[in-house]
């Protein structure tokens, strides 16, 4: 009896989990939901973590939950910047709206 001929088998190393792939993901969900805060932190651990997978050469089988957290903290942040200018925007016009206002009555 013979089997049959099903090609090379793979050889190589398994593909690895990047250790901080999950909690890169995480925060960058937690910061597009919860608290935008927390965007930054998302975006640069998961530029570090691409480029600590990019620079390994093994294969990562959460590269992907990687990129998505990482651009979910980039929408975070951009989302977080424009929250803070209109709020300083804001307390600009108030505070000229304040300062021309005639309060003293006398």
């Amino acid at each position: 009896m013979s089997y049959p001929d099903y090609g090379p088998g793979y050889y190589g190393p398994p593909p690895q989990s990047h250790p901080s792939g999950t909690t890169i993901l995480v925060l960058g969900i937690l910061s597009l939901v919860v608290c935008t805060f927390i965007g930054p932190f998302a975006w640069s651990m998961g530029t570090k973590a691409l480029r600590e997978i990019d620079a390994s050469g093994y294969v990562y089988e959460n590269r992907g939950h990687v990129q998505a957290g990482r651009i979910c903290g980039i929408i975070s942040s951009i989302m977080l910047m424009v929250t803070l200018g209109f709020v300083a925007l804001g307390l600009a016009v108030a505070l000229i709206g304040g300062a021309f206002s005639s309060t003293s009555s006398y």
